[in-house]
């Protein structure tokens, strides 16, 4: 595992990948990240329980309060690919309310330090439950769940620290 990305660091420059009605499309960090401030949360997989149940709907149901907190864009991340995470959009009726980012291969997780090898149960390398706040590409606010919690990274939770 590498070292997880601190509160200060800056967010790594790396391209994924986001479903859009043409198609998958690239998209770079710099681009999500730069001059504005981010909430992104990473779950360990699109359509599983607690991501489908409870965290992805709080970041939906706590958009507007986070806009209101001066928050310009919401990401989901995942280890899965485009068209799934376009899927779980649709599924969770996201709308424009989050921006679903897909990492495939995991690069970008890693590059964070925040990879979970679930290979033991059949899932391959995942991301670990968390949320950060980033503010023009720097990490100001992290929020890293122990293993099968969920607390310190739910919308409520993020929306407190804002």
């Amino acid at each position: 595992m590498s070292q997880t990305i601190e509160v200060g660091a800056t967010i790594p420059s790396l391209k994924l990948m986001t479903a859009t009605a043409e198609g998958p499309r690239e998209v770079s960090s710099d681009e999500l990240f730069k001059g504005r401030k981010v909430v992104m949360f990473g779950v360990p997989g699109a359509f599983t329980p607690t991501c489908s149940a409870k965290h992805l709907p709080g970041f939906i149901q706590h958009a507007a309060a986070f806009a209101e907190k001066g928050v310009g864009s919401i990401v989901c991340m995942a280890v899965n690919d485009a068209f799934v995470m376009g899927a779980w959009a649709k599924d969770q009726n996201v709308d424009e309310k989050i921006v679903m980012l897909a990492d495939g291969s995991a690069a970008f997780t890693k590059a964070l330090g925040l990879e979970l090898d679930l290979t033991a149960r059949g899932l391959g390398m995942r991301c670990q439950r968390f949320a950060m706040v980033i503010d023009d590409g720097r990490v100001t606010s992290l929020f890293v769940e122990a293993p099968g919690g969920f607390d310190v990274s739910r919308a409520e939770a993020v929306l407190a620290t804002l």
